[in-house]
């Protein structure tokens, strides 16, 4: 029974990370200069690159995400949500 099926181990998530719902993106593809619009009141929209885009594909309405070691990334709000709470 080598290749037997069996689920895969679980795993429960215990890290922080840092994280702003993403309102809307503005994308310029003659300057490469692209910026995320933050929903939360207080947050400055903020520039990210093309590689970022195109590595994470964010859309309105998830998150941006920073994690510990500084790896940005993207969430789907249904996702984040279910596995975060702020801390």
């Amino acid at each position: 029974m080598k290749n037997a099926q069996r689920e895969m181990p679980k795993y429960d998530c215990h890290k922080q990370v840092w994280a702003l719902k993403i309102e809307s993106i503005n994308y310029d593809t003659e300057s490469g200069q692209n910026t995320i619009i933050p929903a939360d009141d207080g947050y400055a929209p903020f520039e990210i690159d093309t590689n970022y885009l195109d590595a994470h594909k964010p859309q309105s309405g998830g998150y941006y995400v920073v994690y510990k070691d500084g790896y940005k990334s993207y969430s789907p709000a249904a996702v984040f949500e279910d596995g975060y709470s702020l801390a």
